[in-house]
């Protein structure tokens, strides 16, 4: 295990860090777009968790995020709203979310609040 001192006196396990980061970047990667069903979709142990959408470039309105009971609770929601957000940043896409659960996901991480679309 790598672990080191932080100036604050916190112990910081650098190696879980960096296994945290790529298993972020793989499970973002599985993240498709399926246009033609208008959602992105997350194939995880036999299941597929699902963010439906509405395009209308340069605006993507996210209208519901469907995660099978099976993954509830194992992150797999955050994983497909991160991929999804990934896949519209590359796109140059704004974002409406009328989606409850990509809103929260996307007040909680500060990273993506640039995506958002102007109101008003």
């Amino acid at each position: 295990m790598s672990v080191s001192q932080a100036r604050d006196g916190w112990y910081v396990d650098r190696s879980a860090a960096r296994a945290l980061a790529l298993r972020r970047f793989l499970v973002s990667n599985q993240v498709r777009n399926n246009p033609a069903l208008h959602r992105f979709e997350l194939d995880t142990n036999g299941h597929t968790a699902l963010a439906h959408y509405q395009l209308s470039p340069p605006i993507i309105t996210f209208t519901h995020t469907e995660v099978p009971t099976e993954l509830s609770g194992r992150g797999v929601g955050s994983a497909l709203a991160r991929g999804a957000l990934e896949i519209v940043r590359a796109q140059g896409l704004k974002v409406v979310a009328q989606c409850p659960f990509i809103r929260a996901f996307i007040k909680k991480h500060p990273e993506f609040q640039d995506l958002l679309a102007p109101s008003g």
